[in-house]
């Protein structure tokens, strides 16, 4: 399968069967080089409401007639907005033409914000991603701080891959993060939810040799990067 990083933690995932794409924040996301219009998937998935992570959603799912797997308030809201959903929450797993989605916890918030209107949406929990495929499996944390159940995700799932946030000061930073790639087992580990705002700058590079140091693969991926996996 081939795996395609669009900046923050934005993640498409492409097979013979399928696409799909996590988080796709696009149009405001200043490191993006692709365009909404451009993404043909089939399904999307999204770990919480915040609006870089439901980015291009709505007009990604509309044009493909795709299906957004999210958080039952999410999808919910989603729904609402014209889109084709399946809701799940934290815990929860459910069988798609192309694998599996296991939702697990993340600690972070969860709320869609309309700006113009100044009112916030509350979008249930947030969660991070088990997605299994073609016999591999890619963890997507989602935006969270360090959490000890990490240790538990590591223990029960064979992680092929694993997405971690680096960008501290709304998620953990490469300190915390180094920790959870040790906790959850994962042969790779991708940095993701850094440097596309200032406040959130941080060396990739750095935490990829620290990873090394503990004897982890860790492979910084630029915007518009892909591996095979």
């Amino acid at each position: 399968m081939k795996i395609t990083f669009h900046g923050q933690s934005c993640v498409q995932v492409e097979t013979d069967q399928t696409s799909l794409i996590i988080d796709p924040f696009l149009n405001g996301n200043p490191v993006a080089k692709a365009n909404p219009e451009d993404i043909k998937v089939s399904y999307i998935l999204l770990t919480h409401g915040h609006n870089d992570h439901v980015g291009d959603t709505v007009q990604i799912a509309k044009q493909n007639n795709a299906t957004v797997i999210a958080p039952f308030e999410l999808a919910t809201f989603l729904g609402w907005k014209g889109c084709n959903v399946h809701p799940m929450h934290i815990g929860g797993s459910a069988s798609f033409d192309f694998g599996q989605v296991k939702f697990t916890q993340a600690f972070h918030g969860s709320a869609y914000t309309d700006e113009e209107n100044q009112t916030i949406t509350y979008t249930g929990m947030p969660g991070g991603i088990l997605l299994t495929l073609e016999g591999k499996t890619i963890y997507h944390a989602g935006d969270t701080g360090l959490f000890g159940d990490m240790k538990l995700i590591g223990e029960r799932n064979n992680i092929d891959l694993a997405f971690l946030p680096i960008g501290d000061n709304f998620t953990m930073g490469p300190e915390d993060a180094l920790t959870a790639a040790e906790w959850v087992k994962a042969q790779k580990v991708v940095p993701m939810h850094y440097n596309t705002f200032p406040l959130i700058e941080q060396d990739a590079h750095a935490f990829a040799d620290a990873l090394k140091a503990k004897g982890i693969e860790g492979i910084v991926m630029e915007v518009s990067d892909t591996l095979e996996l």
